[in-house]
């Protein structure tokens, strides 16, 4: 009996709100609903829409550093990971050359598109899957130290930084991943 009576009380207290959250019938005018300041600031506010694709987010952090270049997006068939598009991969992946690295000594033996010569962005389905990404990748950096590098993640975004940069150049990077992203 106690579950019957909870379960019409509740669908009593559900009525009335029901009733508010509807949409207003046909005969009123819609120029004559209110404006809540909500509706202010969003019409106040360019509406940015946040980077989806490993090349959206490269073009947007070459916005906050003058010295990136956005140099390749790759294909599933050109990746050279082979991980584009593939079960647990990422869903897009660019690269990118930052002019304050020298391409010289252990630089200027790289291929092309190589994250020595400044960076990468993967972009994955989630954060978890960025994060394993770059777990991953450290490891071998700390296996070998020449293939060591600055990591970033926000959601499923993994932001790959030449260890040719100093920490507060690299910093900079992280701070801009933030921005774009935040």
């Amino acid at each position: 009996m106690n579950r019957f009576v909870a379960g019409v009380v509740a669908t009593l207290l559900l009525v009335p709100v029901a009733a508010c959250s509807s949409s207003p019938s046909t005969d009123t005018d819609p120029s004559a609903g209110s404006t809540t300041a909500a509706d202010l600031r969003s019409q106040a506010e360019p509406q940015v829409s946040t980077p989806r694709t490993a090349e959206e987010v490269t073009t947007a952090l070459a916005a906050k550093i003058p010295s990136l270049k956005l140099t390749k997006v790759f294909s599933a068939e050109d990746d050279p990971n082979k991980q584009l598009g593939r079960p647990n991969g990422y869903t897009s992946k660019s690269a990118f050359t930052d002019t304050r690295i020298a391409v010289e000594g252990a630089v200027a033996i790289t291929k092309e598109n190589d994250t020595l010569r400044g960076g990468g962005v993967e972009v994955f389905p989630d954060e978890a899957g960025a994060k394993a990404r770059m777990e991953y990748i450290q490891q071998f950096g700390k296996q070998t130290p020449m293939l060591a590098e600055y990591d970033y993640v926000v959601g499923g975004v993994l932001l790959r930084v030449s260890k040719e940069l100093t920490p507060t150049q690299a910093k900079e990077y992280e701070t801009a991943l933030s921005d774009v992203l935040g």
